[in-house]
């Protein structure tokens, strides 16, 4: 759920690059942004808080239980297959009404957004690759102990494994967000939005995407052109610039 106002569900497509003018490689994750529909509205004299529903997604209407069919009904919204919640103020809450469908208007004026969405799932991970331990040696007369985790307890006092003790165990298939990616372009046609880095989770996985509250970051690829130019030798020496140097 989100702290610092309206968000949108996205569909994470997967990575490609794109090339800048000066001729800069960017990597790249593209989300593909479906329908955003408004389905509730929560209030502080209601719910205690103040957030607003959204919906994505399509779902045939005989795969709805009754209990979220009836709440679809209740909006007069067509049944999502995703929902969640977005915090807001009260006065943005007050410009939505049921039914309205959110988009660009969103993050059209932002130049970084944060993404959160649910990470792979590696399965059960031992401590080598889970918490990237250097495992024992594998010489003078260990046996069949080279991936082990070691010792995880403290004799008689306290008689426990402490919490947080780094141990094999489920690894991703969590939350994860990822805050601050660049905005590198938006196509509003098709409804893609080209983010610079990574996102979370797997192609075809859904996405919350809200507005950064942070300074956006201009990473190596994003410098000016003018530094790009100066430390490319093939384009300095046909500008002269290396001969103007040496003088």
């Amino acid at each position: 759920m989100s702290k610092h106002g309206l968000g949108l569900l996205a569909t994470k497509v997967g990575m490609t690059q794109i090339f800048t003018e000066e001729g800069v490689r960017l990597p790249v994750t593209v989300l593909q942004l479906g329908p955003n529909k408004v389905v509730q509205k929560k209030t502080v004299a209601t719910d205690g808080y103040s957030a607003v529903q959204i919906g994505s997604g399509e779902i045939r209407a005989k795969l709805v239980n009754k209990p979220k069919t009836g709440h679809f009904a209740k909006s007069g919204v067509v049944p999502t297959r995703f929902l969640t919640e977005f915090r807001v103020d009260e006065a943005a809450l007050g410009k939505l009404n049921l039914g309205d469908n959110v988009g660009f208007d969103v993050i059209r004026e932002a130049k970084s957004l944060d993404v959160t969405g649910v990470s792979k799932g590696k399965g059960t991970a031992g401590v080598m690759k889970r918490h990237n331990m250097k495992g024992f040696r594998a010489t003078h007369g260990t046996h069949e102990y080279f991936r082990h985790g070691g010792s995880i307890g403290c004799r008689a006092t306290p008689g426990k494994v402490h919490k947080g003790k780094r141990m094999s165990g489920r690894m991703g298939n969590e939350n994860v967000s990822v805050i601050n990616l660049a905005v590198v372009k938006l196509d509003e046609e098709k409804g893609l939005i080209f983010v610079r880095g990574a996102v979370p989770g797997a192609p075809g996985g859904q996405v919350e995407v809200r507005a950064s509250l942070h300074n956006v970051k201009r990473g190596r690829g994003l410098r000016d052109a003018a530094q790009i130019q100066s430390k490319n030798p093939m384009k300095a020496s046909k500008a002269g610039g290396s001969t103007a140097k040496k003088k």
